[in-house]
């Protein structure tokens, strides 16, 4: 009935959806097999893609032809650049979508590339033949064959869903739970784990008092998140902040006895970062209030999703505490928030390229490794796309380093340290945040991206060569033209920036706090004249590299300094407890997770600097 793929991807989630596009570019043949034709790339709970680091997670995606990007552009309802007050490192983009049409536009795309196949069905199990997967078996008994399959199974494997006493299989409201997969994998030597997520009630917009809430309205001029020409946003949809309150607080707490969350129905680990009002209730039982994000769902619609309300409790009670929040008094709700518990691998099971350590060609993407996010889960599963292609036809893995990415940074993350809680990226996760900014993303991994032979690729690398060119050619203005101290004097004092005694280059001027080269043109009409000419992108990344060069500088110093160690190899064969000089959790996690470089090894949690050391001598460094 089928024909053997290159690739079968299970899920079609945001990790799903990226995996299958990925090796198909590539030139794999593809089928994604999902439980729903209808949910594809469904936004599970908030209608927003972007934020601080997950921004600059998808413009990464779209640097390596990904297409998270391309899509949100094409289906945003708000755009917002968040962090400016902060240096750029910190500047992270944050688009509010369009919940329907962003589904819609990415099944159009997928649909649109004739390497990949579709087949609606539940995969209750793989096929393992002599260590190596093979395929994977349906629900209706049907073994579809391949080389690499890729699981990005979300939060489906063996879903259960709370609110309040109430509990019920399922991995997302109105779908059912996937099962099969977990067991067989445990069979097979896997460890798995639970995890816990949660989504917020969606109430009626026409319900709500707006004018008691705060207006958040998206940036002046709209950015965008692929570096390709898609459409900018000329209207925006605005969203509104409003706050919870002692009398909120205490109706949630009565209905504490029943939370399934604090009764010990919920046996997984839940988000740290994205904790449910009643967690945040008991955790932060100091405040009176917490902020919540009230966000339309999208253009066309009534739905508004309350953004900070997270909460697993019966419904009747979600219902009385909402309508004590200013502007709610009249609220009436779609359906009740929930939480859901799931089946997760611990990633350390898994090689830097994704791929299983116990079965050859099975390479896991998303949730499935304890990450939460559609941004974190996108990533993975271009990341599993390319390498299975990659692997299939017996080329080097493809790896990002700590020092190329924040994909990089997650990715080694969960392989060298695991996770016991859904893991989101943060950019205090990363090293070196001033390379890693989410306006040189294409300068950054376009280039590999062309090296892999990314479809798409060789007209990005194009725009991309004449964009830079245009960036060093501003570069190069700023650091040989002179600016007449007597001119900037005023605007220095203005800012409580030291005069000038002599004429300097404009770099020496831009160097200083507080200067920016947008008021450096308003004050010398020349420069103006002469910058206005390049695009506003071009303008910006060019101020960053003038402005930052210095720190910069010393973070390629360290990179450098740490790469002599990433990319010392060691021996695969190596007998780590045969040496006696490592401590006995060296001996035991270096044995368990057998790192490809020095650098992976010294990532690993247990494994100390005094192991390194002696790992150094061992290997005749």
């Amino acid at each position: 009935m089928f024909q053997k793929y290159d690739v079968i991807v299970v899920g079609g989630g945001h990790a799903g959806c990226e995996a299958a596009v990925a090796a198909a570019n590539m030139g794999s043949k593809v089928m994604l097999v999902t439980m729903n034709m209808q949910t594809i790339a469904q936004m599970s709970c908030n209608p927003a893609m972007g934020g601080v680091a997950k921004g600059q997670i998808v413009r990464e995606i779209d640097a390596l032809c990904g297409y998270s990007g391309i899509v949100t552009d094409h289906t945003m309802i708000q755009f917002r650049m968040l962090n400016r007050s902060k240096g750029p490192a910190m500047w992270s983009p944050r688009a509010q979508s369009d919940r329907m049409l962003f589904a819609a536009k990415w099944r159009l795309m997928l649909e649109e590339n004739d390497r990949i196949d579709f087949w609606q069905e539940m995969v209750t199990g793989i096929i393992v033949k002599d260590g190596r997967v093979c395929g994977v078996r349906t629900g209706l008994g049907i073994e579809i064959p391949a080389k690499s399959v890729i699981l990005t199974n979300g939060t489906f494997l063996n879903g259960l869903i709370h609110i309040g006493e109430k509990q019920f299989g399922g991995g997302r409201a109105g779908e059912r739970a996937a099962t099969g997969i977990t067991e067989q994998l445990v069979k097979l030597g896997f460890e798995s784990g639970r995890m816990k997520t949660g989504t917020p009630p969606r109430v009626d917009g026409r319900s709500l008092d707006w004018d008691r809430m705060e207006v958040q309205p998206g940036d002046e001029e709209a950015g965008r998140f692929s570096y390709t020409e898609t459409p900018r946003l000329k209207k925006q949809r605005p969203c509104h902040i409003t706050y919870t309150n002692p009398e909120v607080h205490e109706i949630l707490k009565g209905g504490f006895d029943d939370s399934p969350l604090f009764n010990g129905r919920i046996r997984g680990m839940g988000p740290r970062y994205c904790p449910s009002i009643e967690d945040k209730i008991d955790r932060f039982s100091d405040r009176d209030r917490h902020q919540l994000f009230v966000e339309p769902e999208g253009w066309n619609t009534v739905e508004v999703y309350v953004n900070g309300f997270s909460s697993s409790l019966a419904e009747n009670v979600q219902y009385e505490a909402m309508r004590k929040i200013p502007g709610f008094e009249n609220v009436k709700m779609f359906r009740p928030g929930y939480a859901i518990e799931y089946d997760f691998f611990q990633p350390t099971q898994l090689k830097p390229n994704l791929e299983t350590r116990l079965v050859d060609n099975l390479f896991f993407a998303g949730q499935i490794n304890g990450t939460t996010g559609y941004e974190e889960a996108a990533s993975q599963g271009l990341i599993a796309g390319i390498n299975a292609h990659l692997t299939i036809n017996e080329k080097d893995p493809f790896v990002l380093k700590r020092s190329e990415a924040y994909i990089g940074v997650l990715i080694d993350d969960l392989v060298n340290k695991g996770t016991k809680e859904p893991y989101r990226m943060f950019t205090s996760r990363a090293e070196f945040r001033i390379l890693l900014r989410q306006d040189n993303a294409d300068v950054r991994l376009t280039p590999l991206a062309a090296k892999l032979g990314l479809a798409g690729s060789v007209e990005r690398m194009e725009t991309l060569s004449a964009k830079l060119d245009q960036i060093n050619t501003i570069e190069n203005y700023l650091r040989t033209h002179s600016v007449d101290y007597l001119t900037i004097n005023s605007y220095l004092a203005s800012i409580n920036s030291a005069p000038l005694k002599q004429k300097v280059k404009l770099d020496r001027v831009l160097s200083r706090p507080h200067v920016s080269l947008t008021a450096i043109c308003e004050v010398l009409p020349e420069v103006w004249d002469y910058l206005n000419r390049f695009s506003l992108e071009t303008f910006n990344q060019a101020e960053i590299n003038v402005k930052y060069a210095g720190y910069i500088e010393k973070e390629k110093e360290l990179v450098n300094k740490m790469n002599r160690l990433e990319d010392l190899k060691l021996p695969q064969g190596i007998k780590y407890d045969a040496i006696n000089a490592l401590s006995a959790e060296a001996r035991e996690k270096l044995t368990e997770l057998r790192p490809i470089t020095l650098g992976q090894a010294s990532r690993i949690s247990g494994v100390s600097p005094a192991d390194i050391s002696v790992l150094l001598v061992h290997i005749g460094r």
